[in-house]
């Protein structure tokens, strides 16, 4: 950690302020948010649709700027993060930490004087989940860190749905679990073609420490819940034809494209095409799953 700080030469710039917040993640974060509240039943005021949306963003921004904070020294020695602010050295850690924790309270208290008590405490819960139990206590420790760290990234759908209802259904509870279930295949995906920055840095991601068999292995037996999960809501009667259709379509693509990942044999070729498709088309995926809710929402 002292390397990292020893080597602040440059003031940190308002871009290096944003890039702590991950702006390339916190969007996934914020649209899965913007479609949770869009789909809840009730109309919502756009003040506070847009003020419930706006603490989802400064609270997820929060939670990748204390990340950052944590894991300098990681980022250091990883290739794909080794020009983030603190190890480039444009900015000092006690800034990150001090951003981070005013931005993370500041969305807090925002969601609860201006939109709602629930929505404000699951905000919280998702900033402590991804700072403590997925950045700090379980990344380091075990390759489960994907798994149960996924519930992070998970409680957006959750927050808009209440921002607009004031509690919580089974229909978000289901988008929760979607990309919980989504979260291991998504991220064992690129950890199979970066796999040498995570052993670098002493972080245990499936193929590092179990191999890439298991991790392929892993990757097609998550699919299976998450695709059920994604197409669950339609039977269940939680949506309409529009998201049925989108869902059943978009899910077969997923795996399809799960499947020469998870039978591909170990080193089998160099350039992990395969990989690489699964993990840009796991994004996409998300977004066109969680517009189809908004939509089938709207369209009834």
């Amino acid at each position: 950690m002292s390397t990292v700080a020893a080597t602040v030469t440059l003031p940190a710039e308002w871009r290096d302020f944003l890039a702590l917040t991950k702006p390339r993640v916190m969007s996934l974060v914020v649209f899965t948010g913007l479609c949770g509240l869009l789909a809840a039943p009730v109309p919502v005021h756009p003040v506070i649709g847009f003020t419930a949306i706006l603490c989802i963003a400064l609270g997820a921004g929060a939670a990748g700027a204390l990340n950052q904070w944590y894991e300098a020294d990681i980022d250091a020695v990883m290739k794909r993060t080794s020009k983030r602010p603190l190890p480039a050295g444009r900015m000092d850690r006690q800034s990150a930490l001090h951003f981070g924790v005013g931005l993370g309270a500041f969305s807090v208290i925002l969601m609860y004087f201006a939109v709602n008590l629930v929505a404000a405490v699951i905000l919280t819960a998702s900033i402590l989940f991804y700072v403590f139990i997925y950045t700090i206590w379980l990344k380091r420790r075990t390759p489960q860190n994907i798994v149960i760290g996924g519930a992070a990234g998970a409680f957006p759908p959750l927050i808009g749905w209440a921002a607009a209802t004031g509690d919580v259904a089974l229909l978000p509870l289901l988008l929760f679990a979607i990309i919980f279930l989504w979260t291991p295949p998504h991220f064992w995906a690129l950890a199979l073609f970066v796999k040498t920055d995570y052993a670098n840095a002493g972080v245990p991601m499936l193929p590092v420490v179990a191999g890439e068999r298991t991790t392929r292995t892993q990757i097609g037996i998550y699919t299976i819940p998450m695709a059920a999960a994604a197409v669950a809501p339609w039977p269940l009667g939680l949506t309409g034809p529009v998201y049925g259709l989108v869902s059943i379509a978009a899910t077969a693509v997923f795996a399809l494209l799960t499947i020469p990942v998870a039978t591909r044999a170990a080193g089998e070729g160099d350039a992990m095409q395969p990989e690489k498709r699964l993990f840009k088309y796991s994004v996409f995926y998300l977004f066109i799953l969680f517009a189809a809710v908004a939509a089938d929402r709207w369209l009834a």
